[in-house]
């Protein structure tokens, strides 16, 4: 086992920045004891009901003893959470262990009466509930009187298994606080609603607030002021100016609060070291969100990346949300809106495509891009350096955005993988979701480097990122053409019921490439097709057949591609052969794109310049229809799984803690005996019994049958001694003496902690030629039962494993457990960066794992696990 697994750490960070249910933001903190006169002003804004609720008694004030009590916690049987906006605390919350070593402990919040029934209470709790599980608490217990209909509701409405017992006037409540399915689901919910209404305030604004368009009408702020103005914003436009009184011929203010109008979004294209100052303007106009255009923040270095934290710390604490910095901006094309807060000229083209763009720089390129696509938008944010505001939080607003049926994402890096995998698979059953990201992921945090002497991939190449996508049925695509090509399809065309392409034109030569390239695509060319049409042919005849193969049971999507006919050849109704190819398209059920290679292409039918680019869309589409019609795949319950074991093994650390920790979720691995002399290897291939196997103990060997570093069915004792001496000679004297196993199919499992997805596992087949291949397939952890079938069949020498031959097939269910059991491990023990089980011996009768490493490092807070926080 690599690693320390007796790490000391020291405890996490447990604050945050949180949203409530109105959208806005405050900040989560453990209590200090310099916060003494914030809970006295606090407690003194409470109202007689909220005191006697809270305290069973009036309590008109904090007795000095209690006060010291309340802000005095040490982080282990007592905390504390205030939750504060700017320097106002607004909540506390707190648990207290029920005697040393305790695993129960009692919960108590209150909120400020100007602030309940903005969601505080089940964010405190949510926060309570983590901190008091990593101290070893396990369940809480609280008193709440039965009038406190609202605390009661709090405690009820979390998914927790709520016991109630009504003695002396109180009600007594007690509950678990491991993280059940129900309580993720209300805690998504919520989380979804609080993010979703965050951005709708964003997008579509009751007035806008431009800071930094100069009077001259020069510079970026002119520019975005001009856009908003002449696109028809249908808001109040202020211009905000140190002196001036009209910019962009708008009446223009000194500070956002002196227009005296209602304000919810602030536009910032003012030099950096200004935006201190707007963000505090903005705060006291009460604005909800800030979209930075301005540079200079983290892209520029350490100081501006200093810069950015202020920004948004400051941003959040007053109650705002932002885009960028360094971004092109936002646009919502709803006509009831018409916002174009970007640096492009026009507001885009309504449609119901909802765009996200990570790049500043590209934003316009990619909105004239759009544009020349005849790709309508529904709205479209360019999140710049996203600081704050991220891909997830537009894929929370447009899951219910009525506006939206496709979402495209222009990816550069990831922030939460974990929580855009979690949504991506709940929304793509609604919407698909198109994404371009780079497959060029750094390490994980703290990933130990394992030298090694054989080739193994450090984690999922190229092809098994899109793999890794389409698990989360995402549409990964490589380039920004190809990003457009599927989106117009998907915007245009309905999806195919099947992988059947039929393919119909005027050129033998374009049906050839279109035939090869579905092969290559993994489509089928739908029986009786291609079918041409003479090259002479009018443009009647090509919508005939057309027709025919609209109507063919036989066909899923159609592909047209069409050959202009000689100058001359055809004149009038004859040669309008996009109004042919239109018309049959449009009447028709089922997807079709075009191959026009000059010429105006048919409207309303995606058309691509070569039947390949026109192909590989439709293989995106079918991809994505194939994962919508598969069922869903469920977490298997797995026995024999003990966590508390897992958890003492690392603890513990020391020799077998591998084994240990691999055993507590029920793995187990053929024991072996270290030996470093030829005596030692006879003794304990003695007591392990006869027959044997010898391997060299070296990592990278203990399965190198072909290098020689390991002697199977070893039956005596002189067999021993002749291999010991044929290993330790090239390979050092420390050999590794185990039982033999029945022989099988030679596969390697591995998990490592990848950037973007988090724990990923891995398998593939044993043996030189598919390690150097990179002949793996990968899921993201945990696995469910498609998970673990996909990742069987995924390798390209999957076959060897159903029988290959004449061979017996493999027990798929016993590996698929072993699958399961290694996504859990990975999922659910975070110092676990990497695990590798090689070989497996996969027979008809089970499978057998014959040798594991296992690298730790610190605990890390994997992103998506835990309480809400931004």
């Amino acid at each position: 086992m690599g690693g320390d697994p007796s790490v000391v750490e020291g405890p996490p960070d447990r604050s945050a920045d949180v949203l409530l249910r109105d959208g806005t933001t405050v900040h989560l903190r453990p209590i200090r004891e310099d916060d003494a006169a914030g809970i006295v002003a606090m407690h003194s804004r409470f109202s007689d009901r909220t005191r006697y609720l809270r305290y069973f008694s009036p309590y008109p004030r904090i007795p000095e003893r209690d006060l010291h009590r309340f802000v005095t916690v040490d982080h282990h049987d007592r905390e504390a959470f205030v939750v504060v906006a700017g320097e106002r605390i607004l909540a506390v919350g707190r648990f207290d262990r029920l005697g040393p070593g305790a695993t129960d402990a009692e919960v108590a919040f209150v909120v400020e009466d100007a602030h309940q029934g903005r969601g505080i209470g089940p964010v405190l709790l949510e926060h309570l509930a983590e901190a008091a599980r990593r101290e070893g608490i396990s369940r809480f217990v609280a008193e709440v009187l039965p009038s406190n209909a609202t605390m009661l509701r709090v405690f009820a409405d979390f998914g927790y298994l709520v016991q109630r017992q009504y003695a002396d006037g109180v009600v007594h409540l007690s509950f678990p606080i491991a993280p059940t399915e129900a309580s993720l689901r209300v805690q998504w919910g919520r989380e979804h609603l609080t993010e979703a209404r965050s951005i709708a305030r964003l997008l579509a604004p009751t007035g806008i607030a431009v800071y930094g368009a100069s009077a001259t009408g020069q510079g970026i702020g002119a520019a975005i002021l001009g856009h908003l103005r002449d696109g028809g914003f249908t808001g109040h436009l202020v211009p905000v100016h140190p002196s001036a009184a009209v910019v962009g011929g708008l009446p223009a203010y000194p500070t956002a609060v002196a227009a005296g109008v209602p304000l919810d979004l602030a536009v910032v294209a003012v030099p950096p070291e200004a935006v201190p100052g707007v963000v505090a303007d903005a705060a006291g106009a009460g604005l909800h969100g800030l979209v930075v255009v301005s540079a200079g923040f983290a892209e520029s270095g350490p100081s501006g990346a200093a810069a950015e934290r202020e920004l948004i710390r400051a941003a959040h604490a007053a109650g705002m949300r932002v885009v960028g910095p360094n971004c092109l901006g936002v646009a919502n094309t709803d006509e009831r809106v018409r916002l174009n807060a970007t640096l492009a000229p026009r507001l885009p083209s309504p449609g119901r495509v909802g765009f996200f763009s990570q790049s500043g720089v590209l934003g316009v390129a990619l909105l004239a891009e759009a544009e020349r696509r005849g790709l309508g938008l529904s709205s479209f944010v360019s999140a710049g350096n996203r600081a704050d505001v991220s891909g997830n939080d537009l894929l929370q607003y447009w899951q219910d955005d009525p506006g939206t049926d496709v979402i495209l994402l222009y990816l550069e890096t990831f922030g939460n993988p974990r929580k855009f995998a979690r949504l991506a698979r709940r929304i793509g059953r609604t919407k698909p979701v198109v994404a371009l990201a780079s497959s060029n992921r750094p390490p994980a945090p703290d990933a130990p480097v394992q030298p090694r002497s054989d080739p193994v991939p450090a984690g999922p190449d190229a092809s098994a990122m899109t793999a890794l996508y389409a698990q989360s049925g995402v549409i990964r695509v490589e380039t920004v053409a190809e990003l457009f090509d599927v989106g117009v399809l998907l915007a245009q065309q309905p999806l195919p019921a099947g992988r059947r392409i039929g393919i119909v034109g005027n050129s033998t030569a374009l049906a050839d490439l279109a035939a090869i390239a579905c092969h290559a695509y993994g489509l089928t060319v739908a029986t009786g097709y291609p079918r041409n049409v003479e090259p002479q042919a009018t443009a009647h005849d090509f919508a005939d057949a057309l027709a025919d193969a609209a109507i063919d049971p036989a066909v899923d999507a159609l592909l047209v591609h069409f050959a202009p006919p000689l100058p001359g050849q055809l004149v009038g109704e004859d040669a309008d052969f996009t109004s042919a190819v239109a018309s049959v398209a449009l009447a028709g059920d089922r997807p079709t794109v075009a191959t026009f290679p000059v010429g105006r292409p048919p409207a309303g039918v995606p058309s691509y310049p070569s039947v390949e680019e026109a192909v590989r869309a439709l293989a995106r589409m079918t991809g994505y229809a194939d994962w919508l019609r598969a069922p869903m795949g469920e977490l298997p319950e797995l026995a024999g799984v003990d966590a508390d074991a897992a958890r003492t093994a690392l603890t513990d650390g020391g020799a077998g803690a591998a084994e240990r920790l691999l055993a507590a979720y029920g793995i187990a691995v053929v024991p072996s005996t270290v030996a470093e002399s030829v005596e030692a290897a006879v003794e304990a291939a003695r007591l392990r019994g006869y027959p044997v196997v010898l391997k060299a103990a070296r990592e990278g060997l203990r399965h190198r049958l072909d290098l020689g570093a390991v002697r199977l069915g070893l039956a005596d004792d002189n067999a021993v001694r002749r291999a010991y001496r044929e290993i330790a000679e090239p390979f050092g004297a420390r050999v590794l003496v185990q039982s033999m196993v029945p022989p099988g199919v030679a596969c390697v499992v591995e998990a490592v902690e990848d950037r973007v997805f988090g724990p990923v596992v891995g398998f593939g087949l044993g043996g030189v030629a598919t390690e150097l291949l990179g002949d793996r397939a990968w899921r993201a952890a945990p696995l469910t039962d498609r998970d673990a079938a996909a990742l069987i069949d995924g390798p390209r020498a999957a076959p060897l494993l159903h029988g290959y031959r004449g061979a017996d097939p493999v027990d798929r269910a016993a590996l698929a457990d072993l699958l399961q059991r290694v996504g859990r491990l990975v999922d659910e023990q975070p110092r676990v960066r990497s695990l590798r089980l090689n070989p497996v011996l996969a027979r008809p009768d089970g499978v057998a794992v014959l040798h594991a490493e296992i690298a730790l490092g610190p605990s890390i807070i994997r992103p998506d696990t835990g309480p809400r926080r931004l």
